[in-house]
């Protein structure tokens, strides 16, 4: 039975902590699941991410290294886990992820806010991801999550009445565009790297939360914008990655193609949206993107 969901009670939870390893292997499955090859198997670009020659980590990778998996279904947090979707996405990485190791993962809910009792709750968490054995910081991720079957409830954590305000984009022509296409098994392929949200895989699940049919999980199209960024604006170099921020404007279902287009702003400075051509819908608005 689950227990009745109490934004207070989450937010003064303790840290949930997890170690996870990984290796090469998890390395390429994660480069796999946001695409890369799709287009050209054996490019530089390509086999940058998947060759154990010279191997390199997508920064993106953060998002699911050591990721305690689908907690918000846990039954003690009496959250309507049907209703469950990813609002917004902010990753600062620190130091290149090593293509092998343990990492231990600090998860911590920050805020709730109620929006009401039709329109739902936003929680706000942040997860800092460390190397076991140096205890260095490697990354930290930020993350809105729109509980939409959780509202009316009340507010909890820091008070903060100002809503993020969005950027505006430069009024001209993109500086860049790049299209990277999605296979039409990219959620099958993507959730292998621990994202195990039932939305994604099981028409049944995606129907009852208002989709024609499992639509692709908002990271991995977080993660084939982060590799049209990293690609036209480090010569693909993920080390360079520095940070990038985004909000979730409209889903994307697997087999369609992500155009992100790309507003150089300053020094290692970038605005960004992606959209699907398919429907000329935004996917990802208020993108901002740096890098060094």
């Amino acid at each position: 039975m689950n227990a009745a969901f109490e934004p207070a009670r989450l937010v003064a939870a303790p840290p949930r902590e997890t170690v996870a390893t990984h290796d090469v292997r998890d390395v390429m499955l994660y480069a796999l699941g946001i695409g890369v090859g799709s287009d050209a198997a054996t490019s530089a670009s390509t086999l940058r991410y998947v060759y154990e020659d010279r191997l390199q980590v997508c920064p993106t990778m953060a998002v699911v290294l050591a990721w305690p998996g689908f907690w918000l279904k846990e039954p003690q947090y009496g959250v309507n886990w049907r209703k469950v979707l990813h609002a917004e996405q902010s990753l600062e990485v620190f130091a290149p992820l090593p293509c092998e190791g343990s990492i231990r993962s600090v998860l911590r809910v920050e805020r709730i806010v109620d929006k009401g009792a039709d329109k739902g709750a936003l929680l706000y968490s942040r997860r800092d991801l460390y190397a076991s054995e140096s205890g260095q910081l490697l990354a930290t991720e930020r993350r809105a999550t729109f509980l939409r079957g959780d509202g009316g409830r009340g507010s909890a954590g820091p008070h903060d009445d100002a809503a993020p305000t969005p950027h505006a984009l430069p009024e001209r022509a993109p500086d860049k565009s790049v299209a990277l296409a999605t296979r039409d098994d990219q959620a099958l392929l993507y959730r292998l790297s621990g994202d195990r949200n039932p939305l994604h895989i099981d028409p049944h699940i995606a129907e009852s939360a208002g989709f024609a049919r499992p639509i692709l999980h908002g990271l991995c199209t977080y993660g084939v914008a982060a590799r049209a960024l990293t690609d036209a604006l480090c010569d693909g170099d993920a080390a360079r990655f520095s940070r990038m921020d985004c909000r979730f404007s409209k889903p994307v279902y697997p087999g369609e193609t992500i155009v992100t287009d790309i507003w150089v702003t300053g020094a290692g400075e970038a605005s960004f949206v992606a959209r699907v051509a398919e429907r000329d819908a935004v996917v990802l608005g208020n993108g901002r993107f740096q890098w060094h």
